[in-house]
C-alpha cells in the first residue's frame, strides 16, 4: 500500500523549472522554424519573379534637348536595365535619323572628338551645310555611347544639331521639325540579354570611331520613354518678303556707297605703266 502511494505520488510530481523551460525553448523554435520556412517561400515567390522580369527588360531610351535657337544638343541616354557585370564588356551605340530640316556639322564633330566629348560617325560622305531645308535629304549619324558614371546600366551621349534655313510661313512664324527615335545597337562578348529584345536584323558597323574595323551590331528593341521631341524653327513669314528685300537692297547699296567713298578720299592709288 505504501509502495502503490509512492508510485502515484511521483506520477502527479510536479515538472521543475528546468523541464519547464525546455519545453517553451523547443516550441519556440518550432514557431521560428515555421516562420523561417514562410519566409523563405514569400521572398522566393516575390523577388525571383522580379528578378527574371528584370533580366527580361528591354533597354528604355530617353532624349532631351538642350539649348533653344537653331543650335541645340540632343541628350541621349540608353537603360539595359541589368545588373549584369558582363554588361562592361559590351559596346553601345545608336543611329540618329534626321530630318532635312536638321543636320550635324561634321567639323564640329571632329574637335569634339578631339577633345574626347563626342564620338560620332557620318553615314553620309557628303553633307552640304549651307543647303536650305528643301534642298537637303535626311541624314543618319552612327553615336557610340559612353557609360554614365551616375548609373551602372545606363550610357550616354551629347550630339550637337544644327536647324536648316527653311521656306517663309503663311502665319505662324514658327515651323515644327519632329525628330525620330533611334536605333540602339548592341555588341557584346556574351549577350546577357532576353532574345526577345533581339530583332531580327543584324547591322555591320565600324567598331568605333577610330576603330576602321567592322563589328556586327545587334539591333535592340526598346521601349522609348520620353514623348515625341519636336523643334519648333524660327522662320520668316511671307509677307513681310517686300519689307525685307527693299530693307537688305538699300542697306547693301547704302555700305557700298560709304565704303567707296572712303577709299577715294583717304585712299592713295599708283597707277602703273608696264614698260613693253
Amino acid at each position: 500500500m505504501t509502495t502503490a502511494r509512492r508510485r502515484r505520488g511521483r506520477s502527479i510530481r510536479p515538472r521543475g523549472p528546468l523541464e519547464f523551460y525546455s519545453e517553451m525553448f523547443q516550441q519556440e523554435k518550432n514557431v521560428l522554424l515555421q516562420m523561417n520556412i514562410h519566409s523563405f517561400w514569400i521572398i522566393f515567390c516575390v523577388c525571383i519573379p522580379k528578378c527574371l522580369y528584370a533580366q527580361n527588360m528591354c533597354p528604355e531610351v530617353r532624349q532631351q534637348l538642350l539649348k533653344d535657337g537653331f543650335h541645340r544638343n540632343l541628350l541621349i541616354r540608353v537603360n539595359i536595365s541589368t545588373a549584369d557585370k558582363s554588361l562592361r564588356s559590351c559596346m553601345v551605340a545608336t543611329k540618329v535619323h534626321l530630318p532635312k530640316g536638321l543636320y550635324v556639322d561634321p567639323y564640329e564633330l571632329t574637335s569634339l572628338q578631339k577633345h574626347n566629348l563626342t564620338e560620332a560617325l557620318m553615314m553620309a560622305d557628303n553633307i552640304d551645310l549651307e543647303a536650305p531645308e528643301y534642298l537637303a535629304a535626311d541624314v543618319s549619324v552612327l553615336v557610340y555611347m559612353r557609360p554614365d558614371p551616375e548609373c551602372f546600366s545606363c550610357f550616354r551621349a551629347l550630339l550637337p544639331l544644327h536647324c536648316r534655313y527653311h521656306k517663309p510661313a503663311e502665319n505662324d512664324g514658327k515651323i515644327s521639325t519632329v525628330l525620330k527615335s533611334p536605333d540602339v545597337l548592341m555588341h557584346c562578348q556574351k549577350f546577357f540579354l532576353s532574345l526577345e529584345c533581339l530583332k531580327e536584323t543584324e547591322i555591320e558597323a565600324p567598331c568605333s570611331q577610330k576603330n576602321i574595323h567592322t563589328c556586327h551590331w545587334d539591333s535592340m528593341k526598346f521601349k522609348d520613354v520620353t514623348e515625341e521631341l519636336k523643334l519648333q524653327i524660327p522662320v520668316g513669314l511671307k509677307h513681310h518678303l517686300m519689307l525685307v528685300c527693299t530693307v537688305t537692297l538699300a542697306t547693301t547699296i547704302l555700305c557700298s556707297s560709304l565704303i567707296l567713298s572712303a577709299l577715294f578720299k583717304h585712299g592713295c592709288f599708283s597707277f602703273v605703266q608696264s614698260s613693253q
